[in-house]
């Protein structure tokens, strides 16, 4: 059974690879980065110390668009032409006839075609990055990066002319042996950029390697896998324009997801955001330690009024989603009298202490102490009620696959770190996505006639 997977895999593979749409999609993705260079001169900020700035921020931003649009085509195309096509050519009845499962037969045709869009995307990323590395061209002062000219090109021509003469005089596929020299080619290329410098000098080869953007990236793969997925599942019931269409309505629902339904799933009301923190003069510097004052600057006083003997929340997300205090029940008491707030009858939580314009005073109360992993910290939202849940937004939020979770440019250009945690959960939640979509798949294919 593996064995007949595998085939079905490794053929569907070489099928998707031998697609014109696939070899067509990479050079346009190529054809527009270059394009970007000279297009996003826009002055779009001052200097600073993050891997893109000013005008290449901009770059970086339409570059990965570019993919993450022709990796949703690609994903339509292809598993249109493996699955839907063989259909209506009742090719598909022959491998079905085989004494193997309609069930591994999806998962060898998903197998098979996210190999073939993993190397596209992979070498349209590495197209993006020598991009970068060139930078835009702002004025007419700025020199050209000959490394990236002559290195991006030398793999892309490199790569036709050696499909062209297989094909001459081999008889073999020019997009297969086009796509397979070129992914290793163009990697090829982006390592001996990074290996040189503008001025054609060796340096290190971590000099010019943008570690945020590679992971930025690796992400935006899982989110093409992810529609891949979608793909899989449209074209066993339907053609390539439906496929296509439902595609293109998961992609852009899930960029709209944020808006339409997740702040309808959490909603709150903010107090104010966070400029500094510090533990109190006495007391114990761990928040979560029974008794702990917290000292706590807003940007800006509370939109709404604060008293004493109010609850405290804090988290990440302006709509209340997340929080790291997590809800609480408040405390119904008199603040004033410090026995009680320590009572075995007391739940835990935060309680406002005092206020002064913008700051705040708070204190870790009850009979046990809340635990927190980690202090309040600049740009986090503050609350004083719990975080209401709507539970049909929030179903429909989880289920409709939210493609803002793999777009992490703003972590780019905020020159902020992701963490490996981040990274883990998005591979999770790509996964689960991916075996809920061919779960459906499986289930829409086993009543299909291909006969």
């Amino acid at each position: 059974m593996l064995s007949q997977f595998f085939t079905i895999a490794r053929n569907t593979f070489v099928e998707s690879v031998r697609q014109p749409i696939l070899l067509l999609l990479i050079l346009i993705s190529g054809l527009l980065q270059v394009m970007n260079t000279w297009m996003a001169a826009f002055s779009m900020g001052r200097m600073s110390s993050a891997e893109v700035y000013g005008d290449n921020k901009l770059l970086l931003d339409v570059g990965l668009a570019t993919i993450f649009g022709a990796g949703m085509l690609m994903a339509a195309f292809l598993a249109t032409a493996v699955i839907s096509s063989e259909i209506d050519r009742k090719t598909m009845l022959t491998v079905v006839s085989k004494p193997i499962s309609r069930t591994w037969v999806i998962l060898g045709k998903y197998l098979g075609v996210a190999g073939a869009i993993t190397g596209a995307v992979v070498i349209m990323l590495a197209f993006l990055l020598l991009a970068i590395r060139h930078g835009v061209l702002t004025t007419a002062g700025d020199h050209l990066d000959m490394p990236v000219i002559l290195f991006g090109l030398g793999a892309v021509i490199g790569s036709l002319l050696l499909a062209a003469a297989g094909n001459f005089m081999y008889g073999w596929s020019f997009n297969q042996t086009a796509v397979a020299a070129m992914l290793p080619l163009i990697l090829l290329a982006y390592v001996g950029v990074l290996l040189v410098s503008k001025t054609w000098e060796i340096q290190p080869i971590t000099t010019d390697l943008p570690v945020k953007i590679v992971t930025a990236c690796l992400a935006m793969v899982l989110a093409i896998l992810v529609l891949a997925a979608v793909a899989t599942a449209a074209s066993t019931r339907l053609g390539q324009v439906m496929t296509i269409v439902v595609c293109a309505g998961v992609f852009v629902g899930g960029l709209l997801s944020n808006y339409f339904l997740g702040r309808q799933a959490f909603t709150n009301e903010i107090v104010g955001v966070v400029h500094q923190y510090h533990p109190a003069a006495t007391g114990s510097d761990d928040p979560s330690s029974r008794g702990a004052i917290l000292e706590v600057t807003l940007k800006e006083p509370p939109r709404i009024e604060v008293e004493p003997g109010d609850p405290f929340y804090y988290g990440p997300n302006p709509n209340g989603v997340a929080l790291v205090t997590g809800n609480f029940t408040p405390f119904d008491g008199d603040p004033s009298n410090t026995p009680s707030l320590f009572d075995p009858t007391t739940p835990s939580g935060f309680m406002v202490l005092s206020t002064e314009g913008a700051r705040l005073t708070v204190q870790n109360i009850g009979r046990d102490p809340i635990e927190v992993h980690r202090a309040p910290e600049p740009n986090d939202y503050i609350f004083t009620t719990p975080t209401h849940i709507s539970p049909l937004a929030a179903t429909l939020w989880a289920v409709v696959p939210n493609m803002h979770y793999y777009w992490l440019l703003d972590a780019v250009t905020q020159n902020r770190d992701v963490p490996m945690s981040h990274l883990v959960k998005i591979a999770i939640y790509a996964i689960l996505q991916i075996g809920a979509f061919l779960a459906l798949a499986i289930a829409l294919f086993q009543r299909r006639d291909v006969g």
